[in-house]
């Protein structure tokens, strides 16, 4: 039987938005995080991070770095009971990536590339699935990939043409865990 899974970006959904964070002391989990993984890891969902990692191919931090904040976050989240089932990530950037990472890769968001490749690895049903992210090229990968729900979270200022193409628009997680524990969004 195929699985659901909860895809979600990292910066400004799991993290504060900081420009590049690859520095623990400069990572920040959002408001609601672990309740909104929480509640989709209690529904069957697996959890999967989708994550451009453009300062790795610009030259702003390595892949090591990047591994070294990533398996602190994992055993944050794990001290808080919730298990991601994997980090995906893209370190290419096709006009700014130096080196072997200026390339426009089918995994860099808007590409559907980490999403499909995930999907094939979990055995996930798309049209089963939910994404989270705050960009639309959160939101176009998740359409483009096939994924049933695409939600943004948006702070405002990042609305744009996925006004029109996100399933659900909040401005954070505590809204969108009000709006699912009333029944108005059915998960």
């Amino acid at each position: 039987m195929k699985k659901k899974a909860l895809f979600l970006d990292r910066d400004g959904i799991i993290n504060v938005e900081k420009n590049y964070v690859y520095k623990i002391e400069d990572f920040e989990f959002m408001d609601g995080i672990f309740e909104i993984l929480r509640f989709f890891q209690e529904k069957g969902y697996l959890l999967i991070i989708i994550t451009n990692q453009a300062g790795i191919g610009r030259g702003y931090y390595t892949e090591e770095e990047f591994h070294i904040l990533t398996a602190w976050m994992l055993k944050q989240f794990e001290l808080q009971g919730i298990y991601i089932t994997k980090v995906e990530f893209s370190p290419y950037h096709p006009e700014h990536g130096l080196g072997k990472y200026k390339l426009d890769s089918d995994c860099r968001k808007p590409n559907p590339g980490m999403i499909l490749r995930s999907a094939k690895e979990f055995d996930v049903d798309l049209t089963e699935s939910i994404l989270i992210g705050d960009k639309d090229s959160d939101i176009e990968a998740g359409l483009r990939a096939g994924v049933n729900k695409n939600i943004l979270i948006s702070n405002g200022e990042n609305i744009s043409i996925n006004e029109r193409t996100a399933n659900v628009i909040e401005n954070n997680y505590v809204n969108l865990l009000s709006f699912i524990e009333k029944g108005i969004y059915e998960y």
